[in-house]
């Protein structure tokens, strides 16, 4: 059998011991705890679902898959303590990771030892290159402009000012923002971060409303920072264009009607009006029920990331490490955001939405932009 495309709609699961081999390992580290412990059920199920549709159709290379996920803290430390168990421990045949850019610059030292396959599945800040890695998710290159352009075409707006979580992600995307705005010939009339874990962003909106902005720009580092610094905005009586590029729909949705007018850039947006992606929210339904968490922008690409480490090591005919990273650029997932080949320097192009949140947390699609190229990444990777 040959995984050429996924199958959605089969929420079952066969037992394990019912293959004769060996299972497949899958590791997944995730932030249960932390940051991104509002984010995390939802990358679980993702996980879930990914693993019981192939197992229900024979597997890979006629073995199962079998999970083994690791609580990374949403950080640095406890990404350490996930990897080592994962890969030396558990000895999982590969990875597949939505996480903190924390979090995987401290995991990547303990894939490149252990010479595991990796797929990063969140959207990060871009040019994190390793011979053990491929990314499926957008880079700044892909999210940043349609939000900015929005801005300065819609609003009219010249002046911006960033808020950021004080880490790589925050400050990578905000750097990257800053030129791009500047070279529209807008200007940056401030630019404040918080800690990761930080929650009071009373001073930094005291700051903002100083410099009297056109717009704003936020990168946290997503699920908890989002929530607060979105509702204390609200508090605060900020009502300028809001553009959010770490809010998932998930986090919207159980902010309610402080979320309404964010606007966000993704290559996932639920409302998609498309026959895989009506067959995937009926699989997370059928399968979870009333517990199904909203699918969205970090736990798609996960579902996604499954499906393509299984197609790559078909590919290769088994998975063995080498011949699963070679294969992996060869491989094409034909998914809810639609067709990913992460064959762009270890990247993807992308099909990137602009969206608004709604009154009730679900995003409208506002544009949409065919296969945006992730530009330059990693070029050791180059063909």
């Amino acid at each position: 059998m040959r995984l050429k495309s996924l199958v959605f709609g089969l929420g079952i699961c066969l037992n394990i011991s019912a293959y004769a081999a060996d299972p497949i390992k899958i590791g997944i580290p995730v932030g249960l705890s932390g940051a991104n412990s509002v984010v995390a059920p939802s990358m679980v199920q993702a996980a879930e679902l990914a693993v019981a549709e192939i197992n229900a159709k024979g597997g890979v290379i006629g073995r199962p898959l079998q999970l083994e996920i690791a609580d990374d803290g949403s950080g640095a430390q406890g990404a350490q303590r996930a990897y080592d168990s994962l890969v030396f421990q558990k000895e999982v045949d590969g990875i597949v990771a939505m996480e903190t850019t924390a979090a995987r610059n401290a995991g990547l030292p303990i894939v490149n030892r252990g010479r595991v396959p990796l797929i990063y599945t969140s959207f990060y800040e871009g040019r994190s290159c390793s011979p053990w890695m491929y990314i499926n998710a957008w880079v700044p290159e892909q999210q940043v402009e349609p939000i900015v352009d929005q801005f300065m075409s819609e609003y009219d707006a010249k002046k911006f000012f960033l808020i950021g979580s004080d880490y790589a992600f925050g400050r990578g995307m905000l750097k990257f923002t800053r030129e791009y705005v500047e070279s529209k010939g807008g200007t940056v009339v401030g630019e404040s971060y918080l800690p990761i874990e930080g929650s009071d962003w009373t001073a930094i909106i005291s700051q903002l409303r100083s410099a009297n902005p056109d717009a704003l720009i936020t990168s946290t580092s997503g699920g908890a920072p989002n929530v607060t610094l979105t509702r204390q905005l609200r508090s605060a009586g900020v009502d300028i264009p809001y553009g959010n590029y770490a809010i998932d729909e998930g986090t919207a949705k159980s902010m309610g009607g402080d979320a309404e007018g964010v606007y966000l850039a993704a290559s996932y947006i639920s409302s998609l009006d498309t026959p895989a992606n009506r067959e995937f929210l009926q699989a997370i339904k059928d399968k979870f029920g009333d517990d199904a968490e909203t699918p969205h922008e970090l736990s798609v690409p996960l579902y996604d990331g499954i499906y393509a480490y299984a197609a790559a090591v078909e590919k290769a005919g088994s998975t063995e490490p080498s011949a699963v990273i070679d294969a992996l650029s060869e491989v094409t997932v034909e998914g809810p955001r639609g067709a990913i080949k992460m064959d762009k320097q270890r990247h993807a192009a992308l099909t990137m939405y602009l969206g608004k949140v709604a009154s009730d947390g679900s995003v409208e699609v506002v544009k949409s932009f065919k296969n945006v190229d992730p530009g330059e990444q990693c070029p050791q990777f180059a063909d």
